[in-house]
């Protein structure tokens, strides 16, 4: 028998929408109300269920097709215990929060999740939603970060839903440094559609399978990627960050 990993379901915060529908389908005994309750599509549900299913490691949903009454959807033992779990964690979370603010004068606790995201990802960047084009099952997600670099990310049309993307949302816009492409300004542009960031070389590590070279953004922050080997980059040259827009993740501040 396999072990449940309920705490593993919830490490990457409650605050998108799949703990709502699986509640949804607790209340209802039905995927499709779950999914009307939560304002998303019945597949984004699916995707929903999908995900904390793999994630616990255990069965959470049990569907039945067909029948009289047209089938229907019930919470195993597993499931109950999960959003027992998650209750007492948004419990225990707001009380921190309203401690944190009597302790601070803070009107806002929520920043303090940004440093709970474990991730191997070694850029990570607090960012806001400036907008969201949706073409078919694919979303354009244009993420400003500091005070005027922009970021794409093109992630799924459920993934938008599940996460209730909109303008002005705070998130975390993450991508591995191996996705990053550092070149000297006036190179070959990318072949795919790319975010493009102008930055200061601080610092490079040469290697036979290429220079890690980190840059220091105009705006603040600093963003690690790799430049050819033997790329000639030097400390304090101008230098430019290419980033896949699929490789851009998109994440919300638990």
């Amino acid at each position: 028998m396999r072990k449940p990993r309920l705490t593993d379901a919830l490490d990457h915060g409650l605050s998108d929408k799949r703990i709502d529908i699986l509640r949804g389908i607790g209340r209802s005994g039905s995927i499709s109300q779950a999914a009307r309750e939560t304002g998303v599509s019945y597949r984004a549900a699916w995707q929903a269920i999908d995900t904390l299913t793999n994630l616990a490691g255990v069965p959470l949903v049990h569907r039945a097709v067909g029948g009289a009454g047209g089938g229907g959807a019930t919470l195993t033992a597993h499931g109950v215990q999960l959003l027992e779990l998650a209750g007492e964690l948004d419990a225990a979370k707001a009380l921190i929060q309203q401690r944190w603010r009597a302790a601070s004068g803070a009107a806002d606790a929520s920043g303090a999740t940004l440093f709970a995201l474990r991730t191997s990802m070694r850029n990570q960047f607090a960012a806001a939603v400036l907008g969201v084009e949706t073409a078919g099952p694919l979303s354009r997600v244009q993420l400003r970060v500091g005070d005027a670099a922009v970021l794409c990310a093109r992630i799924t049309r459920e993934s938008v839903e599940l996460l209730g993307l909109r303008p002005g949302l705070r998130v975390i816009a993450l991508c591995k440094a191996t996705s990053v492409r550092v070149t000297r300004p006036g190179a070959a542009p990318a072949a795919v559609p790319v975010n493009q960031l102008r930055g200061q070389v601080a610092g490079v590590e040469r290697a036979p399978q290429g220079d890690e070279v980190t840059l220091e953004l105009p705006a603040g922050g600093r963003i690690i990627g790799f430049a050819d080997a033997r790329s000639g980059l030097r400390v304090r040259q101008q230098a430019l960050a290419d980033v896949e827009e699929s490789a851009v993740v998109v994440a919300l501040a638990g």
